[in-house]
């Protein structure tokens, strides 16, 4: 038995650490991107952007047995969400289409962005979703257009991405970055290792038989207020001073359950923020 094939669109950060999860399985690993030359190692490039209706020249003429949309906004407006949600799944799905490709999933990476909730309920994928901005309303859109393009499919919803070169938090706790405290404002995180980890389980599991649902978000084990946070890092960074700013008080407060994907018996290797930062300022020594 040969073994499967994926194409990641998309192949950024998370989907470079996806497309080497799967290598080491012995994977074939199709990766689009504009610039190929960023990809890792053993993955077959295919040059193109997902904003243009033209077919890449490169796009592979076998079988394609995943797929996993994996795209990221060039601008953060509205017609830059379009283009890179929307308007790409759609370019992804007529490629498909002219080749006579039909992957036996597809796997779009969402937000969960999508959950509007603010006073620090429990969120899971069964929870009302509400869009409360152009950002989360073409989000939905996304996800409909994939979960009704005719290929089985599965969304994941992923959360605050964090690890190398993802360290806005971990910058503003060395400038003295003030949280409000009370009332308490849950944020939800994965590490990024754990993101790629999360889509290559799902794609692994769905390739041995398994039933696999339409939803899942991407989350650790433990969602925690933002004070709590940044106390243990500034404890951890040894930081002792404070902004001279105001306390700053993000929009949103939600607490994401991982519990779906760990019924599937995915187990994400940074159990919380402690161990995710812990992992990145030990690597910056």
């Amino acid at each position: 038995m040969s073994a499967p094939s994926v194409l990641i669109a998309g192949c950024g950060d998370v989907g470079s650490r996806l497309a080497s999860q799967l290598l080491a399985q012995g994977w074939t690993v199709y990766g689009l991107r504009r610039s190929v030359a960023r990809l890792p190692a053993g993955v077959t490039g295919i040059a193109g952007d997902l904003f243009d209706a033209n077919c890449p020249n490169a796009w592979p003429t076998s079988p394609i047995d995943y797929l996993v949309y994996s795209a990221a906004a060039t601008d953060h407006d509205e017609a830059g969400y379009r283009a890179a949600y929307v308007d790409g799944l759609r370019n992804v799905l007529s490629w498909l289409k002219q080749h006579g490709q039909k992957p036996k999933r597809l796997v779009f990476v969402s937000s969960s962005s999508v959950y509007g909730q603010q006073q620090g309920e429990w969120v899971d994928e069964s929870s009302a979703t509400q869009a409360t901005g152009y950002s989360s309303r073409l989000m939905l859109e996304a996800e409909h257009l994939a979960l009704h393009s005719g290929i089985p499919a599965s969304v994941v919803r992923l959360t605050g991405i964090y690890g190398p070169g993802r360290e806005w938090l971990l910058t503003q706790v060395r400038q003295g970055y003030r949280v409000v405290v009370e009332p308490p404002l849950y944020g939800n995180r994965i590490h990024v290792d754990d993101a790629a980890g999360l889509l290559a389980y799902l794609v692994q599991a769905d390739a041995r038989g398994v039933a696999l649902d339409e939803c899942y978000i991407g989350v650790d084990d433990a969602p925690a207020p933002l004070a709590e946070v940044v106390a243990w890092l500034r404890e951890y960074l040894g930081v002792t001073q404070w902004s001279a700013e105001a306390s700053v008080r993000r929009a949103g407060s939600k607490r994401c359950s991982n519990a779906r994907a760990r019924a599937l018996g995915w187990v994400p290797r940074y159990a919380s923020y402690r161990e995710g930062y812990a992992a990145i300022l030990e690597g910056q020594k």
